[in-house]
């Protein structure tokens, strides 16, 4: 990541795309009747745009590169943040979900994790150190809510998890 307009264009792409999984994988656990995980999900798409809004916000007045799909440089070929698109099953158990959006934002720490730990531009570093830790906040809140279904309730006790403003 060389410039701070290459690190914006890949954070507006990687967070509009989080948001489009977590509203599917929302509509998901929705349509199979799992409300608490579905309401999960839909305040992580919530962040997402928040993250895309600000990323749009910070861009100001820089030029954004318009990348072609095949110009972004990804870890595996898609954005990190980006759940299998077959997570979005209806049929998805909500364990299973749960998993996948954990491994997706577990993805998205890492690849800013990375930024951080190797750019050399102070601003790059500023815009990846925030990101970092919004996604550690999703991974923690993530691995909560596992673990509630592991000791078998539907829900963590005790939401640490708001509906963004906005």
């Amino acid at each position: 990541m060389e410039t701070v307009e290459e690190f914006l264009a890949h954070a507006i792409r990687l967070e509009r795309e989080a948001a489009d999984r977590f509203d599917q994988l929302a509509d998901a656990m929705k349509t199979s009747g799992n409300l608490g995980v579905a309401k999960l999900f839909r305040q992580l798409a919530d962040y997402s745009r928040l993250h895309l809004a600000d990323a749009r916000e910070r861009s100001g007045y820089r030029k954004i590169p318009d990348l072609a799909p095949h110009e972004f440089e990804w870890p595996d070929n898609e954005s990190p943040e980006s759940a299998a698109i077959w997570a979005a099953d209806p049929l998805i158990g909500p364990e299973e979900a749960l998993d996948t959006a954990l491994a997706a934002e577990m993805a998205g720490l890492a690849y800013y994790s990375g930024i951080l730990e190797t750019t050399t531009d102070p601003e790059i570093r500023a815009f990846a150190r925030e990101f970092v830790d919004e996604e550690n906040g999703h991974v923690v809140e993530l691995k909560r809510w596992i673990a509630a279904r592991q000791a078998g309730r539907s829900e963590p006790i005790g939401a640490s998890f708001q509906t963004p403003p906005g």
